[in-house]
């Protein structure tokens, strides 16, 4: 029962609530529900208006807000509204980071990482945006140092540097890709591989005497499925459909240095990654046509035929 009419003491309220008395006494010390009167044996007593501030602290309290910010709302410092809005971005930001932390826990589980690759990869996926893409900048400065501004090789630079951005709610293998690609492009012979490219001047689809890209994923492609051997009389055969058999033996031989120097699989790999971090299914990787390619070219010139 109150102690009068209307009037509750701590226990009372507690029963009413179905709170702990301890808290609502905590709240009641803070500031946040405190009391109307006290009864004649010094009892802090509470009123129906208390009742509601009470649900309203227990409301904010479980939405996860601070009590300076139920304190804040209490007194009309601001809204309701204002602080949900405030705590849904705040939220948002701390879901973000739980999906990261998850997605690279995955992933050193999936490699059996070692602590320095877990904590790599920690850096890299907490990475803001900007960051980010510095790194990428940073990686293709150097891979186009002191090359003339009108080289072929500055517009495949260009693309290299458009880093997709990483969405606020990644994928998994949009977080993997970002932390392979964050480790390629930190890899000491993969950048002077890939510079070595950009000095030579082309792309592997920008070959001199490049044979038809096409050709060889379908000629190529179909020995290697086929299991024919570059260096067999069969696989000659397949080599004749992508290079033509009466191509001067200079220029096979310039096909052939071509395709050694911009054939390379970690190279195509950086576009594959690229292509997964803006949430699209990569390439299917046409290297191994490629390098079947070059080994046929390889079997004829040993062998004296046609060179």
């Amino acid at each position: 029962m109150s102690t009068s009419a209307g009037l509750f003491t701590i226990g009372q309220l507690a029963e009413r609530c179905g709170l702990p008395a301890r808290t609502i006494r905590f709240w009641s010390d803070a500031g946040l529900v405190p009391p109307v009167g006290r009864s004649a044996g010094g009892y802090r007593l509470y009123d129906a208006e208390s009742v509601a501030r009470l649900e309203l602290v227990r409301t904010l309290r479980d939405l996860g807000l601070g009590l300076d910010v139920v304190e804040a709302v209490l007194s009309k410092a601001v809204t309701v509204g204002e602080v949900a809005s405030a705590h849904v971005a705040a939220l948002d930001v701390e879901i973000r980071t739980l999906r990261l932390r998850r997605a690279v826990l995955s992933t050193v589980a999936e490699r059996a990482s070692t602590i320095e690759e877990t904590l790599l990869m920690h850096k890299l996926a907490q990475m803001s945006a900007q960051e980010r893409q510095q790194i990428i900048d940073e990686f293709v400065q150097y891979v186009v140092a002191d090359l003339d501004p009108d080289a072929p090789a500055m517009g495949i630079a260009d693309s290299m540097r458009r880093l997709p951005a990483l969405p606020d709610d990644p994928a998994p293998e949009q977080v993997d890709a970002w932390i392979e690609l964050g480790e390629l492009v930190a890899d000491e012979d993969f950048r002077r591989r890939v510079r070595a490219m950009a000095v030579a001047g082309r792309g592997a689809d920008e070959l001199e005497f490049g044979p038809d890209y096409h050709a060889v994923v379908e000629h190529a492609g179909g020995a290697l499925a086929e299991g024919v051997e570059p260096g067999s009389a069969q696989g000659r055969a397949v080599l004749d459909r992508i290079v033509a058999p009466e191509t001067p033996a200079v220029r096979r031989a310039r096909i052939l240095e071509q395709l050694e120097t911009f054939t390379d699989a970690r190279v195509e790999r950086y576009w594959q990654l690229l292509a997964i971090i803006d949430g699209q299914a990569p390439p299917p990787s046409a290297v191994p046509c490629f390098q079947w390619l070059i080994a046929a070219l390889r079997s004829t010139a040993s062998s004296g035929q046609d060179l």
